[in-house]
């Protein structure tokens, strides 16, 4: 399976950093992985025209690095709630069922644009809490590497 991970914005911390690197690692045994870093957008004035502005821009720069035939899944507030085996399930079911080319997207700190959100094939979602996008990527390599292990029956799960 091809996996790419579009994310807005860079990682400046180093433990970030590392666990990231860690995740990406161990996912090689399963998964191709590409991650893509989208430039996030500068507000200089925090009022709602200036944040639709900048989600706008994102957006436009996410869908650019979005294959037509990649299946999209979008980390969302309002997206489904699953739990480490459902995602699991969901993983291999696309595999199954031919849609071996995957797009996670994770949003900058204002989120996803509405165009971005319209070409998502799943939305899903962590927690009803907000996250910085830095802390989600290795919350979801590290969902993505356990979803493997779990579709293997390896040990790790618990």
């Amino acid at each position: 399976m091809k996996v790419t991970l579009i994310c807005v914005g860079k990682v400046k911390e180093k433990f970030y950093r590392d666990a990231i690197k860690e995740y990406e690692k161990r996912l090689g045994a399963y998964i191709k992985l590409n991650t893509i870093e989208i430039s996030d957008e500068k507000v200089k004035v925090e009022n709602d025209s200036e944040i639709a502005l900048a989600m706008e821009k994102e957006g436009n720069n996410i869908l650019l690095k979005i294959k037509d035939n990649q299946y999209v899944i979008t980390l969302e507030i309002l997206g489904k709630n699953l739990s480490s085996e459902e995602f699991a399930s969901k993983i291999d079911n696309l595999m199954l069922t031919g849609k071996s080319d995957v797009a996670l997207v994770i949003g900058g700190s204002y989120g996803l644009s509405d165009s971005v959100k319209k070409r998502s094939d799943f939305a899903l979602s962590f927690s009803s809490m907000t996250f910085p996008h830095q802390m989600m990527r290795v919350v979801l390599l590290e969902q993505v590497y356990r979803a493997y292990r779990i579709i293997t029956g390896a040990s790790y799960h618990k």
